[in-house]
């Protein structure tokens, strides 16, 4: 079953990796990333997004 807000999810998602099987799932995406120390793509801007660089210590730099 595909979450209910999926539209509305699909249209604030900027993840550029194309063959995820958890875009507009939110509750899926957070939990993957969270098992590997990460955050999704929607805490980094566009260009940070684009280098897959989605660990919690690159998100942490960022705010300093």
């Amino acid at each position: 079953m595909r979450c209910v807000n999926h539209q509305q999810n699909m249209a604030r998602c900027n993840c550029s990796y194309e063959p995820c099987g958890r875009k507009g799932v939110c509750c899926e995406c957070l939990h993957y990333h969270r098992q590997r120390r990460e955050l999704p793509a929607c805490y980094f801007s566009a260009a940070e997004e684009r280098s897959y660089d989605r660990s919690l210590e690159r998100f942490f730099k960022k705010a300093r």
